[in-house]
């Protein structure tokens, strides 16, 4: 079973979902069968590499709400992430550019590497409140998973594996992508939002089962075969 993952470093839902999709990958009794793909996304391609305000006054702004509301609406995600063992430190995260974070990783999928570059970067991210645009913290967190120095300060000083980020989120347009997280499963179910354990355990069986009786696919990638399973809370990116 394949499962692409489209998602954001910056985007608390994705972590989330990430997790609570290996929660229920831990209870799946075919789990080594299942391989896992991550997808690139950006939520704010415009981001600056250094951030000029607190993620709550960027919330704020983004989404043009008071500062107070900004902050319960953290505080609210911060609590939903603490249920599947995350830690978000709101009051310390600096929002980000994630483009080189991205190319960083399609590199690391080179190296089979990409799925624990991404998990450091989601961690990174959310609980130690690392810049991820900074090129020093970049290559720290890549040497971390195995990747060698010199060829990640080489990446990061040109445009390299630029193409393949784009090439994630042209699939994400013409898919019908409109926010992150966003699951496809065997190129034929897709799960929109940060679902339940249980939503997961249930997709993983019924596509399990419906690939063994009918291993014929029908590719989510054509319009009229599209069948999307459920939505959830998502990041999403505003007009």
């Amino acid at each position: 079973m394949k499962i692409e993952i489209w998602s954001d470093f910056v985007c608390p839902f994705c972590y989330i979902g990430k997790r609570r999709l290996e929660l229920a990958l831990d209870k799946f009794e075919h789990r080594d069968h299942v391989k896992i793909e991550f997808k690139s996304y950006e939520l704010d391609p415009n981001a600056k590499s250094k951030p000029n305000q607190n993620i709550h006054e960027y919330l704020a702004s983004r989404k043009g709400m008071s500062l107070e509301h900004a902050i319960q609406m953290n505080e609210n995600v911060g609590k939903q992430a603490a249920t599947v063992g995350l830690t978000y430190n709101f009051d310390t995260m600096q929002h980000t550019n994630t483009f080189d974070a991205h190319r960083l990783v399609k590199y690391a999928e080179t190296k089979k590497l990409g799925n624990e570059l991404t998990e450091k970067l989601l961690h990174a991210y959310f609980t130690n409140s690392d810049l991820i645009s900074d090129p020093g913290t970049l290559k720290g967190l890549a040497m971390e998973v195995g990747l060698n120095g010199d060829d990640v300060d080489c990446l990061l000083e040109t445009g390299r594996y630029g193409n393949r980020v784009r090439e994630d989120q042209e699939l994400a347009r013409q898919i019908g992508v409109q926010g992150v997280p966003f699951f496809v499963f065997n190129e034929k179910y897709a799960i929109s939002g940060a679902q339940s354990q249980d939503v997961f355990s249930q997709v993983l069986a019924k596509v399990w089962e419906e690939e063994v009786n009918d291993p014929s696919l029908k590719s989510l990638y054509k319009k009229d075969s599209k069948t999307s399973y459920c939505t959830g809370e998502e990041c999403d990116v505003d007009e």
